[in-house]
């Protein structure tokens, strides 16, 4: 069984940066992909960012592109989404899951495995 667990959320001011980790136990997850969705109460969870299972190709949402990077270290399981240039559009719940294979899918549904998720709050 896989676990997941997010840190690094908090409150930042307008135009700061964040970095989210995202630590896996359990199973290794070196032959899956990662993503980082953000959730809006009411809402579907929405993709953000996500990693293919080696790390070589990556993919964001148009809303963030520029701004975050998603890496991983597959040696300590654990794959890290840097936020930078953060307004407060960016305040949501974010979550890491990790896909059902080794490329990156936008579709919440090809994700198996989520963490609790990670508050981000930006002031303006």
């Amino acid at each position: 069984q896989v676990q997941l667990v997010e840190s690094g959320g908090g409150l930042v001011q307008a135009g700061g940066s964040l970095r989210l980790s995202c630590a896996a136990s359990g199973s290794i997850f070196s032959f899956k992909a990662m993503g980082w969705f953000r959730q809006v109460p009411g809402k579907e969870r929405e993709f953000v960012a996500g990693i293919d299972w080696a790390g070589g190709a990556t993919y964001y949402a148009d809303s963030v592109k520029g701004r975050f990077a998603i890496s991983r270290d597959n040696a300590r399981n654990t794959v890290y989404l840097q936020m930078n240039s953060l307004n407060p559009a960016d305040s949501v719940v974010y979550y890491c899951g990790r896909g059902h294979g080794l490329v990156v899918r936008r579709l919440s549904s090809r994700y198996d495995c989520w963490g609790q998720g990670t508050q981000v709050t930006v002031s303006s």
